[in-house]
C-alpha cells in the first residue's frame, strides 16, 4: 500500500508552490514598508509557553495542540499560532530593552489537531505581525492598515472588518459577572466545555462552537455596555483612526476572539466566500502576554492570517498569478554532436539569467518540441549541423509563431527584447 500524506497536512506542488511564493514576496514587502523586520522562531516550543500564553480554557490547549515528551522527559508542542514564540523571541532576545516600539513580522508553519476543511488543515501556515512597546491605538489602527493592505493588494475582494474591544482586568469582571448571571439559569443545557469555561472564563462560551450554546449566547450582555472610561476611549480612537485612514469597519460586539491573551482591541476580516469558517485574518491587543510569560509589563498588538484561506480566496476572486517557472527558451538538437553544442548553449544562457530546458531522455526532434510545448516554453530553438558551422540559429516565438534567423551569440539579448 502506498503510503500517503497524513490527514489534515497537504503537499504544495510546483504547479502551486509559485503562487505560495507569491503572497509571501508581496507579504514580506508591505510588512518592510511597515518598518517590520522578520522574526523566525523554531517550530517547536516548550508546552508551557502556550499553556501560560495561549490560555488553558482555550480549544488550542485543550484540544488541539501536537504536545509530545522528547527524550529529555520535557514536554514539547509545535507550535499552534505565531504570536506565543514572537512574545518568547522578544523577552529572551531583550528586545524589550531597546528603544520601542518593537515590530516583528513572521511566516510560519502552525499545527492544530482539528476536523480538515476548506482552509483549515492539521498543519497549515500563517504569517503574522506583532507591535510590541506602545499602548496607543496608532499602533493598534496600523496592525489593521497592514491587513488591509495586504488582502487588497492581493486583489480579494468582498472582505470585511469588524472591530470589537473586550475590556481590560478592570472592566472585565464586571462583565464576567453579568455574563455569568445571564448564563447561570441555561447552565445545565450548555456543552461541557462551556460548563468548565463558566467559572474560568463565561466570555469564551460567546465564542463556543456548539449549536446550543450559540443559540443561548444569543442574547448575552455586550462587553460593549461593560467598558471602562479607558477602554471606551481607546475604542472610540481606534475608530478615529481607522476613520483618518479611510479604511472601513463594522462594530460586531460578538467578536471575542479564540485565545485568552486579547485585551481592549479585537478584529477580524471575514469572508461568505470560503462557508462557515470565514474569518481571513484575526488579531488584537494584548497588554498583559509579554508578563504572563515572563517578562516586563510591555503591551503588543498584532494578527495571525492563514495562507491557505488566502490562496482559496485567490481562486475564487480569479485572481491569476504568473508562472515564473515557464521556460524562456527549449533548445532542441538532431544528432550527437548538435546535443553538444545544445549542452554547452543552454548552460551559458543559464549563466546569464536565462531560463533555458534541454530534453535530458534522447528523443527525437518531435518528442522534444512535444516536452517544449507541454512546459509552454516561450521560445525555441532547434541545433543541426548546419546551425552549428554558421553559428546561426532559428529562434521561434512560440505563441506568435513568429520565427528569425540570429547568431547563437546573440539569443540573450533577443529574449530580453
Amino acid at each position: 500500500m502506498a503510503i500517503k500524506a497524513p490527514k489534515g497536512t497537504k503537499d504544495t506542488m510546483p504547479r502551486d508552490s509559485y503562487k505560495v511564493q507569491y503572497i509571501e514576496k508581496e507579504f514580506s514587502e508591505l510588512c518592510r514598508l511597515y518598518g517590520f523586520g522578520e522574526v523566525r522562531t523554531p517550530m517547536f516550543e516548550s508546552t508551557e509557553l502556550f499553556n501560560r500564553g495561549v490560555g488553558e480554557t482555550t480549544d488550542i490547549v485543550q484540544k488541539e495542540m501536537y504536545t509530545f515528551e522528547d527524550l529529555g522527559h520535557r514536554s514539547i508542542t509545535l507550535k499552534p499560532e505565531g504570536t506565543s514564540p514572537a512574545v518568547r523571541a522578544f523577552i529572551e532576545s531583550h528586545d524589550y530593552a531597546e528603544m520601542q516600539p518593537t515590530k516583528y513580522y513572521y511566516d510560519s508553519p502552525c499545527f492544530r489537531y482539528e476536523r480538515p476543511q476548506a482552509g483549515r488543515l492539521r498543519e497549515f501556515h500563517q504569517f503574522g505581525v506583532e507591535n510590541f512597546g506602545t499602548p496607543d491605538m496608532m499602533a493598534d489602527a496600523e496592525v489593521i492598515a497592514l491587513a488591509s493592505d495586504f488582502i487588497k493588494k492581493i486583489g480579494i475582494e468582498d472582505v470585511e472588518l469588524r472591530i470589537n474591544s473586550v475590556g481590560c482586568r478592570e472592566c472585565r469582571p464586571v462583565y464576567r459577572k453579568a455574563l455569568q448571571d445571564y448564563l447561570r439559569p441555561y447552565y445545565e443545557d450548555l456543552s461541557d466545555i462551556s460548563k468548565d469555561r463558566f467559572e474560568a472564563n463565561p466570555m469564551r462560551i460567546i465564542d463556543s462552537k456548539d449549536i446550543t450554546d450559540q443559540r443561548i449566547a444569543k442574547d448575552a450582555p455586550y462587553m460593549l455596555d461593560y467598558l471602562c472610561d479607558d477602554c471606551k476611549a481607546a475604542f472610540e480612537a481606534l475608530k478615529t483612526n481607522l476613520d483618518a485612514m479611510g479604511i472601513s469597519y463594522v462594530v460586531d460586539p460578538r467578536i471575542v476572539r479564540g485565545l485568552d491573551y486579547y485585551t481592549k482591541t479585537a478584529f477580524e476580516f471575514v469572508t461568505t466566500k470560503i462557508g462557515a469558517q470565514g474569518t481571513v485574518c484575526g488579531g488584537g491587543r494584548y497588554d498583559h502576554l509579554v508578563e504572563e510569560i515572563g517578562g516586563p509589563s510591555i503591551p503588543g498588538v498584532g494578527f495571525g492570517l492563514g495562507k491557505e484561506r488566502l490562496l482559496i480566496l485567490m481562486e475564487q476572486n480569479d485572481i491569476i498569478v504568473d508562472d515564473p517557472n515557464v521556460p524562456d527558451i527549449s533548445v532542441s538538437f538532431i544528432g550527437d554532436k548538435a546535443r553538444l553544442y545544445a549542452l554547452d548553449l543552454v548552460h551559458k544562457l543559464r549563466a546569464c539569467g536565462v531560463s533555458a530546458i534541454i530534453d535530458t531522455l534522447n528523443r527525437n526532434l518531435k518528442g522534444q518540441m512535444k516536452y517544449a510545448n507541454k512546459l509552454n516554453a516561450r521560445y525555441s530553438v532547434v541545433i543541426g549541423e548546419n546551425e552549428i558551422e554558421k553559428g546561426i540559429v532559428t529562434l521561434k516565438n512560440m505563441n506568435s509563431g513568429e520565427q528569425k534567423e540570429i547568431n547563437a551569440i546573440d539569443i540573450t539579448k533577443e529574449i530580453e527584447k
